[in-house]
C-alpha cells in the first residue's frame, strides 16, 4: 500500500517512494488518505491523477482514516491479491505465543501506562511461576525489574498503591485471556543496567 496525504502537496518524498516502488513486483495499491480534509472534493481526482500518470497502480482507494470510511473497499482490493493458504493454526487459536509470555507483556503494559514518562524503557517482566491449581484457578508470580532503586519506588507507589493498581488491571486482562480466575503476585526488583547486559537480555527474552 502506498499511502499518500491528499491534504498536502505532493513532494520529493512521494516521488522518491514511487521510484522505489518501480522495483517492486508486488501489486501496489494507492491509498489516498485524509479525504475528509478536502474542502473541494473535486480536487481529489486531480491529486489521484498526478500519481496514476506516473505509476500503474493495481487499484486506487480514497479513504479517511479519521472518519473510518471506505475501508471495506480497501480490504476487498487487498484480498484480490492474497491467495488462500493452508490453516497453520486451529481456528480458535488467537496467538502462537506461550501464555506466560503474553501475561508478562500484559503486566509490562500496565506498568508503562501507570508510570508514563517516569520509567521509560527500564521495565522488564519475568514470570517466575505459572501454576494451575486443582480448582483450575491460576497462580502467577511475576518479577518486575527496573534499573534503579528510585524506579522501584515509583513502580511500588505510596504504601504499595501503584503496584496494587497495576496488579488489578493486569489480572483482569489475564483472566479475560485465559478464562480462569487468576491470583497475581507481583514483586519489584532492581537489576542495575540490565538493558546493557547480554545475560539479562536473554533472561527476559529479548535475545535468542
Amino acid at each position: 500500500l502506498f499511502v499518500v496525504d491528499v491534504s498536502e502537496k505532493r513532494g520529493a518524498g512521494e516521488d522518491y517512494i514511487l521510484e522505489q516502488l518501480r522495483k517492486v513486483k508486488t501489486p501496489v495499491i494507492l491509498v489516498a488518505n485524509k479525504i475528509d480534509k478536502l474542502a473541494d472534493k473535486g480536487k481529489l481526482f486531480g491529486i489521484i491523477e498526478s500519481y496514476t500518470k506516473d505509476f500503474t497502480f493495481a487499484a486506487v482507494v480514497p479513504v479517511s482514516a479519521l472518519q473510518d470510511t471506505e475501508f471495506p473497499g480497501l480490504v476487498n482490493e487487498i484480498t484480490k491479491y492474497l491467495p488462500e493458504g493452508p490453516a497453520y493454526f486451529p481456528d480458535d487459536m488467537i496467538t502462537d505465543q506461550p501464555e506466560r509470555i503474553i501475561a508478562a507483556e500484559m503486566i509490562r503494559e500496565k506498568v508503562l501506562r501507570s508510570t508514563r514518562d517516569e520509567v521509560p524503557h527500564s521495565i522488564a517482566v519475568e514470570i517466575d511461576e505459572f501454576k494451575i491449581r486443582d480448582n483450575d484457578d491460576i497462580y502467577i508470580r511475576a518479577n518486575i525489574f527496573v534499573e534503579r532503586e528510585s524506579q522501584k519506588g515509583i513502580v511500588i507507589g505510596a504504601k504499595g498503591s501503584l503496584l496494587k493498581k497495576i496488579g488489578e488491571q493486569a489480572r483482569k486482562d489475564i483472566e479475560s485471556l485465559l478464562g480462569n480466575k487468576v491470583f497475581l503476585d507481583l514483586w519489584v526488583k532492581v537489576k542495575p543496567d540490565w538493558r546493557n547486559k547480554d545475560k539479562a537480555l536473554k533472561q527476559f527474552g529479548y535475545e535468542g
